[in-house]
C-alpha cells in the first residue's frame, strides 16, 4: 500500500507543481515526491509489526525537508501507527481504526476543515467513506469508496477560496485550481487502494 501510494506521486509529480504553480510557489510536487519516497524506502526496510513500520515512517517523513506537508503527513502516519498498537493483522475495523486514528492526528495539527482548500478537503471524506463501508464487501472496497470520495473532494476545492496558507493571499485568483494538497492525498488514497489489490 505504501508503495503503491509512493508510485501514484511518483507518477504524477510534475502535474502536481503546475497545479501548485497556480496558487502557491510550485515545489508542492517536488515536495511531496521526496516525502514519499522517504515513505517507501522506509517500508521497503520493514519493520517487527505494523506498528512500528508506520512509526518509522512518520519520523523519515517529518525528517523530511518539506515545508508543512512534512509534520502533517507525519502527523498522519503517526496516528495510524497508534491506533494499531497490538495489532498483527489488518482486517476491516483494524484498517478504519488505523485510517480514522492518522486523519484525526492530523486534524489535530491542521484547524483547516472540510471547505478550506486545504488537503483536509480529501482526508475528511475519505474517513467519512471509510466508517460508512460495509465490512462484508471487504477492505478493497472501503478503500475503493474512500479513494473515490478523496477524489470528489479534491476536484471540490477547485470552486473554493483558500483560507490557509500562500493562496488564502491570493483571493478569487484561486478559484478554478484545485488544491494540490488534496490531489495528492486523492493519489495517495488511489495507491492504498491499488497497493491493496
Amino acid at each position: 500500500m505504501l508503495k503503491a501510494a509512493a508510485e501514484q506521486i511518483r507518477a504524477h509529480h510534475e502535474m502536481l507543481s503546475r497545479l501548485d504553480s497556480a496558487i502557491g510557489d510550485g515545489d508542492h510536487g517536488s515536495t511531496i515526491l521526496r516525502t514519499m519516497e522517504a515513505v517507501e524506502r522506509t517500508a521497503a526496510e520493514g519493520a517487527s509489526s505494523m506498528q512500528e513500520l508506520l512509526s518509522k515512517v512518520a519520523w523519515a517523513v517529518m525528517g523530511c525537508d518539506g515545508g508543512s506537508t512534512s509534520p502533517l503527513l507525519g502527523s498522519f502516519f503517526q496516528g495510524m501507527s497508534e491506533a494499531l498498537a497490538g495489532k498483527t493483522e489488518l482486517d476491516h475495523a483494524s484498517m478504519v481504526a488505523m485510517f480514522e486514528g492518522g486523519i484525526l492526528k492530523l486534524a489535530r495539527q491542521s484547524r483547516a476543515k472540510v471547505g478550506d482548500k486545504t488537503m483536509m478537503d480529501a482526508f475528511l471524506p475519505a474517513l467519512d467513506a471509510l466508517k460508512s463501508a460495509d465490512p462484508a464487501q471487504g477492505m478493497k472496497a472501503a478503500l475503493q469508496r474512500a479513494a473515490e470520495a478523496a477524489a470528489q473532494g479534491a476536484e471540490a476545492t477547485r470552486n473554493m477560496r483558500a483560507r490557509y496558507g500562500r493562496a488564502r493571499n491570493l483571493g478569487d485568483r484561486v478559484i478554478g485550481h484545485p488544491d494540490p494538497g488534496a490531489v495528492s492525498v486523492s493519489l495517495i488514497f488511489k495507491g492504498f487502494s491499488e497497493g491493496l489489490n
